[in-house]
């Protein structure tokens, strides 16, 4: 009886199966895809050892002004007064622990995912001579805000064509010591900051579109805008050197850092400054020591199992994945393991600090540090960490 009972399970389950399967296939394949992948070739990941080695120093780090805030992605100060960007559009400023909004560039309604283009999304945030404010919003463009008044000045917007063409993910900028220059970049041609899961997964340079992702350089004084660089995967963060003879460009999808010289010999060159890094690099901001850090929102796990590495060259799963399930359904899957690396001047890690399920810092972008401290910012945690230097 065992025997045909076992058949009969057999037969039923591979007719559930085939039942299921096909009609889905045929869905799938008839299903629109949103992207357009290419396959992209990524080295090993290197191994998580030595100064990479996993721990849990980032859960050290405390929550402040947790629920007052959503999204802090870029966070500078003023002397001990911070300011940072938040998901719903506002520029904020927080001074003895009170939390004013300051400006807004955009417009409400301000919450979902669908109002960012109309809501302005603050992104990268510097502070300029004078104690302006520089901010990259996302769908507007580069503005200069005056932290005292609130008062707005576009610099560069969005809707004006930089060589054709308008830009459409504006993400970072780092500014010259005496204010003059401006070096930003865009991230997609095609994509919005909305739509960022689908320009990492598309995985693309941009370079089939018309425009593709750039380093720009913005003069504020002819007000003139460079395109400095071209056809890079995801530039997202930007960092001077301490001597300003290079900028930093972190290429996320290529999980590397670029280096693009704007003077001395070198000056219009660029090289590799760090290949195939341990996860995603966001932002990069200075460190006192001299070198960099660099904060990642996603890793590539050796050992372990890395989605990024997985996916990069198999385009027909990135396809099936993307005709079935929302932007907002794939990332529920993303692991959340936050990494901060600490670089010398030359590239080579220096330290890590690790939160490996994202317990006290989620999605981390940025690693400010002030005062013996590192301010750490997320594009969406509601509130920034804090973690002291002198304790891990």
């Amino acid at each position: 009886g065992s025997t045909y009972s076992s058949k009969v399970f057999r037969v039923t389950f591979l007719t559930l199966a085939v039942s299921v399967a096909v009609p889905l296939l045929g869905v799938t394949v008839l299903l629109d895809c949103p992207i357009d992948p290419q396959p992209i070739s990524l080295k090993e990941p290197p191994l998580l050892t030595g100064v990479l080695e996993p721990n849990t120093k980032l859960r050290k780090a405390e929550r402040l002004w947790e629920n007052q805030l959503v999204g802090p992605e870029s966070i500078v100060n003023i002397g001990d007064v911070l300011f940072t960007g938040t998901a719903d559009g506002k520029i904020i400023k927080i001074e003895d622990g009170e939390i004013q909004t300051i400006a807004r560039i955009g417009h409400g309604p301000c919450g979902g995912r669908e109002d960012e283009p109309t809501c302005g999304r603050p992104l990268g945030m510097r502070v300029g001579p004078n104690n302006t404010l520089f901010v990259a919003d996302a769908y507007y463009g580069l503005y200069e805000v005056d932290p005292d008044t609130g008062e707005t000045k576009v610099l560069v917007s969005t809707k004006t064509p930089i060589e054709g063409q308008k830009l459409s993910f504006v993400n970072d900028l780092t500014v010259t010591r005496d204010g003059r220059k401006i070096y930003f970049t865009d991230s997609s041609s095609k994509w919005q900051r909305q739509d960022y899961l689908f320009l990492l997964m598309e995985g693309t340079d941009d370079g089939r579109q018309v425009s593709p992702s750039l380093l720009l350089e913005y003069d504020t004084v002819t007000k003139e805008v460079k395109v400095l660089m071209v056809g890079l995967r995801f530039p997202n963060g930007v960092q001077l050197s301490p001597a300003e003879d290079f900028v930093l460009v972190q290429e996320t999808t290529m999980a590397r850092i670029r280096r693009y010289y704007v003077s001395g010999l070198m000056k219009g060159g660029a090289d590799m400054f760090v290949e195939n890094m341990p996860g995603l690099p966001d932002n990069i901001r200075l460190s006192s020591s001299g070198g960099y850090w660099v904060a990642m929102a996603a890793v590539r796990p050796n050992p372990g199992f890395s989605w990024l590495d997985f996916l990069s060259e198999k385009t027909w799963i990135k396809r099936m994945i993307f005709k079935l399930l929302s932007q907002e359904t794939v990332t529920k899957f993303v692991p959340k393991y936050s990494l901060v690396v600490e670089l010398s001047e030359t590239g080579s890690y220096k330290r890590s600090f690790h939160d490996p399920t994202g317990v006290t810092v989620a999605y981390v972008s940025e690693a400010h540090e002030h005062n013996g401290h590192l301010y750490l910012g997320s594009f969406r945690s509601p509130y920034i960490g804090r973690l002291d230097l002198q304790h891990v």
